[in-house]
């Protein structure tokens, strides 16, 4: 019966697509995660420092309409749901990429859904730090950008990496259903080959490598934050 199992269409035809078209597809998945999560903490870590730095008492104030205008187009962008937003964003990716389909298109939506969300991390890891630390830097006549770039944001570096890997995760969450829409990698073949066709051992085969890939990102993440966890190391010695 189990040679018969194996001899059948079905899996046959599963395993050939699993070995033709998988490994292709994990880059391009591994490829789209990573680097929109670069451009997303391109724009989301100064947008998510000007939204602590830039308040009444903060290091570096800004005017309250100014920082209001801010904190309403990260609230904005981030609620909207990531396929509406791939929709919306249609004319804006067809003028940078030339396409809305594609592994390459698929990465300025992704862009524009997962900053928003950066910036918001980065807020909260930046109200992490305590006060006193950067009064203290403050009195010693430290400029705004030195106390930005030299006190709050290594202060807060093993938080930054710990929610950097939740943005990593969720980018890549984001980028398999960017399959629905024409996106590639995983999310691809889960939608044409295990949705459109009906090949639900290929669908869970996708499903089981995005599942591994989480795993990989999260457990990379958090022994990088333990590592870099001055605190930690100082209670070890």
């Amino acid at each position: 019966m189990l040679n018969e199992l194996l001899a059948s269409p079905v899996l046959q035809d599963a395993w050939r697509i699993i070995r033709s078209e998988f490994l292709g597809a994990l880059w391009e998945t591994v490829f789209v995660t990573l680097l929109s999560a670069l451009f997303a903490f391109v724009l989301g870590l100064p947008l998510g420092v000007l939204l602590v730095a830039g308040e009444k008492d903060g290091v570096l104030p800004l005017p309250a309409w100014l920082l209001r205008l801010l904190n309403w187009i990260v609230n904005l962008l981030r609620s909207v749901p990531f396929l509406i937003l791939m929709i919306l964003v249609f004319p804006l990716t067809r003028l940078i990429m030339g396409t809305v389909v594609g592994t390459a298109a698929s990465i300025v939506p992704l862009v524009i859904a997962a900053f928003p969300f950066v910036a918001r991390l980065v807020e909260s890891s930046l109200r992490e730090i305590s006060p006193s630390t950067v009064e203290m830097a403050r009195s010693m006549g430290a400029s705004p950008l030195q106390i930005i770039c030299k006190v709050m944001l290594p202060e807060c570096v093993p938080s930054l990496v710990s929610n950097g890997t939740i943005a990593v995760t969720t980018i890549l969450g984001y980028s398999a259903m960017s399959g629905i829409l024409g996106g590639g990698g995983l999310g691809k073949i889960a939608i044409n080959y295990g949705y459109y066709r009906y090949q639900y051992l290929i669908m869970a085969a996708a499903v089981l490598l995005l599942i591994l890939l989480v795993q990989l990102f999260q457990s990379v993440g958090t022994r990088l934050a333990l590592r870099l966890d001055k605190r930690r190391r100082g209670a070890k010695s």
